[in-house]
């Protein structure tokens, strides 16, 4: 299906989605989800899937290492305030610049290839990067006990700005937590987002496309897809780096284990549940699975028993049993079954579901429209 799309379209578009993010504490409040941390989460990795749909929405390329570029930007975002000030600015811009030198070096062997072998290759590089944060850079990473920020850091900017309490990043004299951590977050996610529209929109962008529609018949008129799909790969680990960044502005804490490829897993997750190649599918298949990982997980089974109160006896205690299987710890077998039933009926992802949605009530309004009706005779 073929999309119109006009600068006043995109305007409005992003006027209705900088609504909806702004306005997230009022409307999830209903659901369980108008809290913080959680809605902090939203808009981090709804910011990292929007820069991996950038690399494999567009080019199709599937990377299983971006979880290391979300652990350098943590890292230096991390340093930044080790060593400058707790400004959460020059973290993000430090966490944007190294990430983005990170992924030219991966991006640069690991584009040599292609499919399969391209995919390995960036899962193998995020595992290096791992192992040597664990090990190897532990000077630098501090290991498995994560990097944080000390009282005796230099800290050059604010050094004797806090002396009490802990060390948080702070804008303004605001410091990143709670509702004002999430606002932070949320204008970085909807500059992403920004920028993610305006790359989609552009000359660069349908070369994208053309890069996934085939690489091959681009070759042929003399077109080398290696730059077009380096620069998507450097795009895409800068917009990871910037959310390990804002991990840390919101909790300044730095861990390997933001590298593992469970990570960077989770990420593929998000955006092909969401709808890979959609602007607004990946922000919200990130939204779904970290709902599902902090909401379903939490259910016990004194919670279930409460819910189902209202059944007989004979009922409440095996409704209880079986739904119990799908939450707490069993969430994720919720959120598999989700994905099996998505990737089945919905190839295009939860988009896709919204797409025949509204192509149902447009047909459905257009046939109860008045058709032929004839001006009366005068």
């Amino acid at each position: 299906m073929t999309t119109t799309s006009s600068p006043t379209r995109d305007a409005i578009y992003f006027v209705i989605f900088a609504a909806a993010v702004l306005t997230m504490p009022i409307w999830l409040a209903p659901i369980g989800a108008g809290y913080p941390d959680l809605l902090q989460k939203f808009a981090i990795f709804g910011l990292f899937a929007t820069g991996f749909n950038l690399l494999f929405g567009l080019t199709g390329y599937l990377s299983f290492g971006h979880a290391a570029f979300l652990g350098v930007g943590s890292y230096t975002a991390v340093w930044s305030f080790k060593l400058l000030g707790m400004n959460p600015i020059p973290a993000a811009v430090l966490a944007v610049v190294t990430s983005g030198i990170f992924a030219l070096a991966i991006g640069y062997v690991s584009l040599r290839r292609s499919g399969i072998y391209f995919s390995i290759l960036t899962l193998a590089f995020a595992q290096m990067s791992y192992n040597l944060a664990y090990s190897v850079l532990t000077p630098i990473t501090n290991g498995e006990t994560g990097l944080r920020v000390l009282e005796s850091d230099p800290r050059i900017f604010d050094g004797s700005s806090q002396t009490d309490g802990p060390l948080i990043s702070s804008l303004f004299g605001i410091e990143m937590t709670g509702y004002a951590g999430f606002y932070f977050c949320a204008v970085v996610l909807l500059i992403g987002f920004f920028v993610a529209q305006r790359i989609f929109r552009s000359p660069f962008g349908i070369m994208l496309r053309a890069v996934k529609t085939n690489q091959n018949r681009m070759n042929y008129t003399g077109l080398n897809p290696r730059p077009y799909t380096l620069a998507a790969f450097v795009i895409s680990g800068m917009y990871a780096g910037l959310a390990g960044a804002l991990m840390c502005i919101t909790d300044p804490l730095a861990g390997a284990e933001r590298m593992q490829w469970t990570a960077s897993g989770e990420v593929v997750l998000m955006t092909i549940l969401g709808g890979a190649g959609t602007l607004l599918g990946p922000i919200l298949g990130a939204a779904l699975i970290k709902y599902f990982e902090n909401i379903f997980s939490a259910f016990n089974e004194q919670t279930l028993h409460q819910i189902f109160g209202f059944l007989p006896d004979f009922l409440e205690t095996p409704v209880v049993a079986v739904t119990g299987l799908f939450v707490g710890e069993g969430w994720h077998l919720t959120l598999g079954v989700l994905f099996m039933l998505i990737v089945i009926f919905l190839p295009g992802g939860l988009m896709e579901g919204i797409s025949r949605i509204t192509r149902l009530f447009t047909r459905s309004s257009r046939k109860s429209a008045p058709t032929g009706a004839t001006a009366p005779a005068e």
